[in-house]
């Protein structure tokens, strides 16, 4: 199927109302921004410093494979340099177009939330972020700069860097905890 066909009806969707809140959701995603606030909020709380700490090495998991890995060697040139007759809600990014970047670190936000083993954090949160990581991807498709294919790779990378950074945090956090006390027997020496 052609990309262009999904990415030309998104455009029949554009409006004087929904184009300044496309724009300035999906620019809250450049350089991962909204999604490194949120891991810096969830590291300073006690409750969710884990979380935090899960979602902030999904982002540079997700950053190196995508930015330092595939973009580099595929450099897929983006929708908007092909068809250049599209207005642009926001300034072309720098880079290639695969896969979607933006996508990447939503997504590695979202399933560290996900994968990351923690009962005392709100259902809520992640379910908010997983719909946030899920918009932002659409955004790019609206805003012309991503194909329909960048944004799903985006979002497979981004689930597998936050499922690694989980399951990296749990790992880490069961070497720290101390060794729970052994009852020693009779006759063992101390």
């Amino acid at each position: 199927m052609n990309e262009f066909v999904i990415l030309d009806a998104m455009q029949g969707l554009h409006g004087p109302w929904l184009d300044p809140v496309v724009a300035t959701f999906t620019r809250m995603g450049d350089s991962g921004a909204l999604w490194i606030a949120l891991g810096l909020v969830l590291l300073g709380i006690r409750r969710t410093r884990k979380l935090g700490i899960a979602v902030l090495v999904a982002l540079v998991l997700g950053a190196i494979v995508t930015n330092l890995l595939i973009k580099p060697l595929l450099m897929r040139p983006r929708p908007c340099d092909v068809n250049a007759a599209v207005a642009m809600l926001v300034p072309r990014p720098h880079g290639s177009s695969f896969p979607s970047g933006h996508t990447t670190a939503a997504f590695g936000a979202a399933a560290a939330l996900w994968f990351a083993r923690n009962p005392k954090a709100p259902w809520e949160l992640t379910a908010g972020v997983t719909v946030a990581a899920a918009l932002m991807g659409l955004s790019r498709m609206y805003c012309y700069v991503h194909y329909p294919t960048d944004v799903l790779a985006g979002a497979i990378v981004g689930t597998l860097a936050g499922l690694a950074a989980a399951l990296l945090v749990d790992a880490l956090a069961r070497r720290s905890r101390p060794a729970p006390d052994i009852p020693r027997g009779p006759g063992s020496a101390a």
